[in-house]
């Protein structure tokens, strides 16, 4: 294990400490949690990212193929909903100023 100076506002610090002895856990326990899951919530984000670039509507549509064509159970029905299976359709295209629009927002 290794060892990290933190730098917190006091309040902020009040704030753990009481958070950590309400759990009856280390601030130092509650500070390795806290980043160990902001850490898998943007390495999430990440990997979908990157599973939804490798991904296309063609191949949505292949793997949807491969489905039988069944009802589904009774526990498995959505209530009040009709019972369509997805059409192919053609894909529609941003304009190449649209596509990118968002990853330059994002940084």
């Amino acid at each position: 294990m290794s060892a990290l100076s933190l730098r917190l506002p006091n309040s902020l610090h009040e704030r753990v400490r009481d958070l950590a002895k309400r759990e009856g856990i280390s601030i130092n326990q509650l500070v390795s949690s806290a980043l160990a899951e902001k850490m898998s919530a943007l390495l999430t984000e990440e990997h979908l990212e990157a599973r939804a670039r490798r991904g296309g509507r063609s191949k949505f549509l292949a793997a949807l193929a491969q489905v039988p064509a069944i009802e589904p159970e009774p526990a498995d029905r959505l209530p009040n909903a009709p019972n369509r299976r997805l059409q192919p359709t053609k894909a529609r295209r941003e304009p190449a100023a649209k596509r990118g629009a968002h990853r330059r927002l994002r940084g």
